[in-house]
């Protein structure tokens, strides 16, 4: 019998066309040169690094699965939603992702005009040019905080000015998370609860969350990414099983200086959870 061959699935990285710093094809050849054989470009609210990414994937032998990160608002809450393996040409998706990106063109405004507030000058325009053509997130605020010299690294800009309670944070109502799962699997993909480990909940809410989030018709839970510790991997892993989810696996890759995050990096997953490319022609 043929040996088993274990692959390296990598089903959650951003390229420049959301918040990462690498082409959609630089992605893919830093993701060859680590060792990826199944990539998933998953930028925030945007497809628009998907054909890119395919072209560059045949051209260096991996497979690259077209995906998507939405942001959607459950009960006052921020969650993200990857979507894997979907249609990119599908109209409803479209057009949902293209209603996200209007509302991060409005919290981007509100959010430069509150830092102006305490004196940061120049704000909306410095964070267009860290974003180019890409839908605005709070990662390019960081970028340009950090580079005026007011915190030493992107984590530092969250917890001083972009969460809850600080003084760039603005409150956004995305769109509802049963919206976003329908446009993923109308459009043939796999809903997954990103970096559940991220949201600060306790188990009751966990489990809120993911009695929602099955209802809805998601699929999976991100049971580890490059940042989830030992503890962490098993608890999701636990819970994957409890809830009967299928388990991701993905580095969350933005750029090559967060080296914490980087592509395949992640740990492998638990022999006790279902991985959610089990079954699928993905690889």
């Amino acid at each position: 019998s043929p040996a088993f061959i274990l692959m390296l699935y990598d089903l959650h990285s951003h390229s420049n066309c959301s918040d990462g710093t690498l082409t959609p094809a630089q992605l893919v050849t830093r993701a060859k040169q680590k060792g990826v054989d199944v990539l998933a470009l998953t930028d925030h609210d945007t497809l628009a690094g998907i054909e890119q990414a395919q072209t560059a994937a045949k051209e260096q032998g991996i497979s690259l699965l077209p995906g998507v990160e939405i942001s959607v608002t459950w009960r006052e809450r921020l969650i993200h939603i990857v979507g894997l393996n979907i249609d990119i040409h599908n109209q409803q998706l479209i057009a949902g992702l293209e209603y996200n990106r209007s509302l991060r063109d409005k919290r981007a405004i509100k959010m430069a005009e509150k830092l102006e507030k305490k004196g940061i000058h120049g704000v909306l325009e410095g964070v267009k040019r860290y974003a180019g053509d890409a839908a605005i997130t709070r990662t390019h605020f960081a970028r340009f905080l950090v580079e005026q010299g007011h915190a030493k690294n992107i984590d530092e800009v969250f917890r001083k000015f972009i969460v809850s309670g600080k003084p760039g944070f603005v409150k956004m109502q995305w769109i509802d998370m049963q919206t976003a799962i329908k446009w993923i699997v109308d459009a043939g993909g796999v809903a997954v609860i990103a970096h559940p480990g991220r949201y600060k909940m306790t188990r009751a809410w966990l489990g809120r969350l993911f009695n929602d989030f099955i209802a809805a018709g998601g699929k999976a839970i991100e049971v580890n990414f490059s940042s989830s510790s030992k503890d962490e991997i098993s608890k999701f892993a636990q819970l994957a099983n409890d809830y009967q989810l299928l388990a991701s696996s993905g580095s969350d890759f933005h750029d090559p200086q967060t080296n914490w995050l980087e592509l395949g990096m992640h740990k492998s997953l638990p022999q006790t959870v279902t991985p959610v490319w089990e079954g699928q022609s993905w690889a």
